[in-house]
């Protein structure tokens, strides 16, 4: 089988010409969830100057609307995006028409494994928070604190609720997370624990087609060839944009940053990008 061959870019200017719809993550393509990387706010406003159609596309286990605040304080420009998409507010637009059509039994004891105390993933929604997983009804992971908690504090909270196939889902299926010191494990690998421990998970985020489905449908079912995905992670953004079809864009200022070895991440993912980018710049 032929492997094709990926073109480098000094910049993102060099797909103007080429799609329409630019599919975009966040956290380590546009910043590190602290600040923006250098000429990332340039290149977004240059994109949407441009008459680009901007869907960012993340795999927060946030709503949309607290994911923007964001980037507004780190300084992207209002406007320089048309719309977000995050799994978080996949996952809870899910629970709402459950809840409405009454398969969301109300007052459900929802386990939230949570950052910084947040409950944005569940406000509105019919649930009361679980104060362990001996007391939950449904667990919910949307993020980690993985650079304040080892695995067996994880470990501790989950497994009462794992033995008991409590059904969990999991709105950022990101294994590894950037964070003020370093790397450190993500929700996804949460999941990974609580399948170990004997529970399942339902995932809801890239690389799986409905995050993407969804993003597409508010860019107007674009025509695939019209479109490219620019992401930093071989397992969500590159192989989520390989499945749906459309063109992708490899960043490395990510998790990625530093690997030696590229061609050994896409065998071992069964995934390849179109194009890899050092950073998210326009020229």
């Amino acid at each position: 089988m032929t492997t094709k061959a990926i073109q480098h870019l000094d910049g993102i200017a060099a797909l103007i010409d080429r799609y329409q719809v630019f599919l975009l993550d966040q956290f380590g393509v546009l910043h590190d969830g602290t600040s923006a990387y250098p000429g990332a706010v340039e290149a977004l406003s240059a994109l949407k100057r441009a008459g680009k159609t901007i869907v960012l596309i993340s795999n927060s286990g946030k709503r949309a609307q607290p994911n923007e605040r964001r980037l507004l304080k780190l300084g992207f420009e209002p406007g320089s995006w048309d719309h977000f998409v995050s799994s978080g507010e996949v996952a809870w637009r899910s629970f709402h028409q459950m809840a409405a059509s009454g398969a969301l039994r109300p007052q459900t004891k929802c386990l939230l494994i949570r950052r910084d105390n947040d409950r944005s993933a569940v406000d509105g929604l019919p649930f009361i928070l679980a104060k362990d997983g001996d007391d939950a009804e449904l667990v919910l992971i949307s993020a980690s604190e993985g650079d304040r908690y080892d695995l067996d504090h994880y470990r501790r909270l989950l497994g009462p609720a794992a033995a008991r196939r409590v059904p969990c889902f999991c709105t950022n299926p990101d294994k590894i997370m950037l964070t003020a010191v370093g790397p450190r494990f993500g929700a996804g690998r949460l999941a990974d624990l609580y399948e170990s421990l004997g529970g399942s998970v339902a995932r809801i985020g890239k690389p799986n087609p409905q995050i993407f489905e969804a993003a597409l449908a508010l860019a107007g079912h674009p025509e695939r060839d019209n479109v490219v995905c620019v992401g930093d992670s071989v397992e969500h953004d590159i192989a989520g944009g390989n499945g749906v079809g459309v063109a992708t864009t490899l960043v490395l200022s990510g998790i990625l940053a530093g690997v030696p070895d590229l061609e050994d991440v896409f065998a071992t993912l069964n995934a390849r990008p179109d194009y890899i980018a050092d950073s998210f710049r326009f020229r």
